[in-house]
């Protein structure tokens, strides 16, 4: 029988002035000092990697991606017989 854990705990250190200013907070919102911290860190957490996972073009960046994926240039030569030859080595039957 294999046990699942579902919550884990994370030790934080921190000055006495940063735990007072944070107890503060929560007790502002209503929450506990761990609903807090949860809830604060999941949100930066979230920031993150949205901001990470987004790609900011400008204008005429985005047009030219754009352009290219709605008409991509020719393949040179040297490229469709590395791909051939890919294909060749991986498709094998």
């Amino acid at each position: 029988m294999t046990i699942t854990k579902t919550e884990e705990r994370i030790p934080a250190r921190m000055p006495h002035d940063v735990y007072e200013r944070i107890t503060e907070a929560a007790k502002t919102v209503g929450a506990t000092l761990n609903q807090f911290i949860v809830q604060s860190a999941l949100e930066k957490a979230n920031d993150i990697i949205e901001r990470e996972r987004t790609i900011h073009l400008s204008t005429q960046a985005a047009k030219t991606v754009f352009d290219l994926l709605e008409n991509p240039p020719q393949l040179a030569k040297q490229l469709k017989r590395a791909l051939q030859h890919r294909k060749n080595l991986l498709c094998l039957k």
